[in-house]
Order: C-alpha cells, then sequence, then structure tokens
C-alpha cells in the first residue's frame, strides 16, 4: 500500500469508546515515523552485512568472524522487517478504520498497550493467549 495515497483531509479520525475517545492521527504518526525508521534501519544492517563478507580478510579465522558479524546484521534486519510489516499492517487498519480493535474479537486494545506497541492487532487479553499458546507449542529437549 502507498501511503502517499491515503486521504489526509480529516486531520483527526478518533475511534469512541465508552467515555474515552483514541486520537488516531497520534497513532498514524508514530507508526509512519517507525515506517522510516525501520527502513532505514534495514538497508543499513543489509549493507553492513554485506560490507562484511567483500571487506573481511581473505584468512578463514578473519572470514568466520567477518561471516559471525554479518549472519547477525542479517538476522536484525530479519526482525526489523517483521516489524516493518506488522507497522505498515496497522497503517492498513488505521487507513480502513479498524486501528485500536483487536482482530481477534473487535473489543478495543487498551491506550497503554498501542503507546507501548503501536503495530498491535491485538487486546492484551488475546495477546497472553497467543503467547501461552505458542509456548506451549514450542519444542523443548
Amino acid at each position: 500500500m502507498s501511503f502517499d495515497v491515503v486521504p489526509y483531509l480529516i486531520a483527526l479520525h478518533s475511534v469512541a469508546s465508552g467515555n474515552q475517545i483514541m486520537n488516531i492521527q497520534h497513532y498514524k504518526q508514530r507508526l509512519l515515523d517507525l515506517e522510516k525508521d525501520l527502513a532505514a534501519r534495514i538497508g543499513q544492517e543489509t549493507d553492513q552485512g554485506r560490507r562484511e563478507f567483500i571487506d573481511s580478510a581473505h584468512d578463514v579465522g578473519d572470514a568466520s568472524v567477518a561471516d559471525e558479524v554479518a549472519s547477525e546484521q542479517f538476522a536484525e534486519a530479519e526482525n526489523n522487517a517483521d516489524v516493518l510489516q506488522q507497522v505498515r499492517d496497522a497503517l492498513d487498519r488505521v487507513a480502513d478504520g479498524t486501528f485500536g480493535t483487536c482482530v481477534v474479537d473487535g473489543g478495543r486494545i487498551e491506550e497503554q498497550r498501542l503507546e507501548a506497541v503501536p503495530w498491535t492487532p491485538y487486546c492484551l487479553k488475546h495477546a497472553q493467549r497467543r503467547e501461552v499458546a505458542a509456548a506451549s507449542k514450542t519444542p523443548t529437549l
């Protein structure tokens, strides 16, 4: 989705829940800033990883260290790419008017949770349930 075509005619899009009104524009700006920052970091980390391969000395020990450093850079870039996709998904929810509502049951996502993790699609209750379910599926030795 290109964010250049998102209409900016409405300066403040609010979701009302009970007596509280959520300032969607605040979260939208935070998400746009995060998107820009993450995209830049991904590019830097990928470039640094590539440079490790190119600039490394040609003995086996140096090549091994360079390979490890490059792997760490690429892993960090991959983690940031995952968060970047979640940020873009949240911006899609802003655009379609569903930001701030849990994708599981449509309930309101807690304001404190959105302040901490503005890209989250889950309220605290459902996020915790997903974490418990994921932990029970993780194999152990």
